[in-house]
């Protein structure tokens, strides 16, 4: 039981992406992942008036948890879900998982400023990946892994 991969996307770009173990490799490309995110997030709303919280695959499932932000300026476009996902295994508490995506948006949001939310790369971000870590503590690891590190093998 464990978190693979942990990511924040802002819109349909990919910000942040940081992979734990390569078995989710084969998941999703970082943007195709964001479009696919993003879209399944404005279906849910739009359709069923709903929010995005566990998609749930055969072998792993993806914990989501979004903000709405929005720039203060006359754009059009200026609002953008900013949504943190979690990649997980089966097994995982997807609720545990979602306290600390919810715990993951507001540092964040307390660490950049929403302009350079909207305009950053996501080379940009990576400063934010001890924290992050940190936040997700021993969900990071699997069991094997968190049995290795206390008996030293």
């Amino acid at each position: 039981m464990a978190v693979l991969e942990v990511g924040i996307n802002l819109g349909m770009k990919n910000l942040v992406e940081i992979k734990y173990y390569s078995s989710s490799d084969n998941v999703f490309d970082p943007n195709i992942r964001a479009k696919f995110l993003t879209g399944l997030k404005s279906y849910i709303t739009e359709v069923y008036d709903d929010k995005i919280n566990v998609i749930s695959f055969s072998g792993f499932e993806i914990v989501c948890y979004f903000k709405t932000v929005q720039l203060a300026s006359k754009e059009v476009n200026n609002t953008q879900p900013l949504l943190s996902y979690a990649i997980i295994e089966k097994g995982t508490d997807p609720n545990f998982v979602k306290q600390h995506l919810k715990e993951i948006i507001s540092y964040f949001l307390d660490r950049y400023p929403l302009n350079d939310i909207f305009s950053k790369e996501p080379n940009y971000f990576k400063k934010s990946k001890p924290r992050i870590d940190e936040i997700l503590g021993d969900l990071r690891f699997k069991i094997e892994d968190r049995i290795k590190s206390v008996f030293g093998i």
